[in-house]
């Protein structure tokens, strides 16, 4: 019998607050660091975004933005919209209570965002979101992803790799997470024909985000 997908609706009202303890603000910078190079973008597919403090910078930013927020939390969703029309009210932005696994982005998609939320899922997932999304999207397509890793200073990876073992057994018990260890989507998005054109890094690579391209 199938194990039940996470549930995140459990955690919706506690997750800025929960982060913010984690790791005061540097989830937010992180996810915000590449918002100057996105002014470009008209149509987004946002997957996971959560809350939706990083899509109500996003949308603020750039008027013309049309934006499809993709979560399988109805909370979430819930607490995004409400955050997206405070901060711009008049911005074109739709919700969809689905799994990113089952999306296929809409013509003219130019900016694909998954912000910590490809840990959630096993490689072989990854793989073929990747090979999907890319199957549908336009060469100069941009992804901007944000996530953990380990660190590589060797003297860090051991304390990284027990806070990361922390995060997801938390998780488990919150939501019902299944997933152990963090994804390659380096190697997805590259096989997907992705390329990494810039990086960031935080608390020595603990954290990090990444603009890639469709090529």
């Amino acid at each position: 019998m199938p194990l039940p997908p996470p549930n995140f609706d459990r955690v919706a009202r506690i997750y800025r607050w929960a982060e913010y303890l984690a790791l005061g603000p540097l989830l937010v910078r992180t996810r915000n660091h590449f918002l100057p190079q996105l002014t470009p973008c008209r149509r987004a597919l946002v997957l996971g975004d959560g809350d939706g403090r990083f899509l109500a910078r996003l949308l603020q930013q750039n008027p013309g933005l049309h934006a499809l927020a993709v979560d399988t939390s109805a909370a979430m969703l819930e607490l995004l919209a409400a955050r997206c029309r405070r901060a711009a009210p008049l911005a074109a932005m739709n919700t969809m209570h689905a799994s990113a696994l089952a999306i296929t982005p809409s013509r003219g998609t130019d900016l694909i965002v998954t912000h910590f939320v490809l840990d959630c899922f096993h490689q072989p997932e990854v793989v073929a979101l990747a090979t999907r999304l890319a199957a549908h999207v336009a060469p100069g397509t941009l992804w901007l992803l944000s996530d953990f890793a380990l660190p590589s200073a060797r003297l860090l990876r051991p304390l990284a790799a027990l806070y990361i073992r922390a995060l997801y057994l938390a998780f488990r018990v919150l939501t019902g997470l299944r997933t152990t260890h963090l994804p390659d989507p380096q190697a997805a998005l590259s096989q997907a024909g992705f390329q990494r054109i810039l990086r960031h890094e935080r608390l020595c690579g603990l954290l990090y985000t990444e603009l890639w391209q469709r090529q």
